[in-house]
């Protein structure tokens, strides 16, 4: 089965729970977290999150994009993630990543790893025993309405190919339409995440209806 996350990201945030009622045939919700500093753009924070977690009961799936998600993901956890994530490359060691990982378990999240366009499937190969979820990103994390990558296809066969030794599932995010969603769910995926392509559309339950 595959799950829709449309990203908060695309919202319009005079109109928060509006814009969340609005999503029909979606259960997750896609939160992405910016710092400056690992990506070039600005987006929000755990307080924010804590607003958006009283307004739905849809799954909150937290994507950090920052330079120190061992400080962070604790807050985020708190503030009502049912999910967090965070990026191998923002990691200093194996050791730090699996700690992470557990901390994040520990808390009472589920957890997950993410991997850029230019990061292989090699570079999480130690943590897919320790994860319930790899997010492969087909476009630059930072902003959205990017084109899709297509490298972003093999890595998810890789990682469907080996996902039966494992517990996770697998993500995909950046430029993701009717036609892109068809291409990663034919190569493995079971989640697709989508900002502009639903929160643009005029009839959002059609959009996530075309995911799916």
């Amino acid at each position: 089965m595959i799950n829709v996350a449309p990203s908060v990201l695309s919202a319009d945030f005079t109109k928060l729970k509006e814009e969340i009622d609005t999503l029909e045939g979606a259960s997750w919700l896609h939160y992405d977290v910016m710092d400056g500093h690992f990506v070039p753009n600005i987006s929000f924070g755990y307080g924010i999150l804590g607003n958006l977690r009283k307004v739905t009961d849809k799954f909150i799936d937290v994507h950090l994009m920052i330079s120190d998600p061992a400080f962070y993901a604790p807050k985020f956890v708190e503030a009502g993630a049912d999910l967090v994530n965070f990026h191998v490359e923002a990691m200093d060691s194996v050791e730090e990543t699996k700690a992470l990982l557990k901390q994040i378990h520990d808390l009472g999240a589920k957890n997950g790893i993410t991997i850029k366009p230019g990061t292989s499937v090699e570079a999480i190969k130690p943590y897919l025993d320790d994860v319930d979820l790899v997010l492969v990103m087909s476009v630059e994390p930072g902003f959205g309405g990017q084109s899709f990558k297509e490298s972003a296809l093999d890595k998810i066969k890789q990682l469907a190919a080996m996902k039966k030794d494992h517990h996770y599932v697998i993500e995909v995010d950046g430029g993701i339409n009717a036609q892109t969603g068809q291409l990663c769910k034919e190569a493995g995926v079971d989640v697709l995440v989508a900002g502009s392509y639903v929160f643009k559309n005029p009839n959002r339950k059609e959009a996530i209806d075309s995911l799916l």
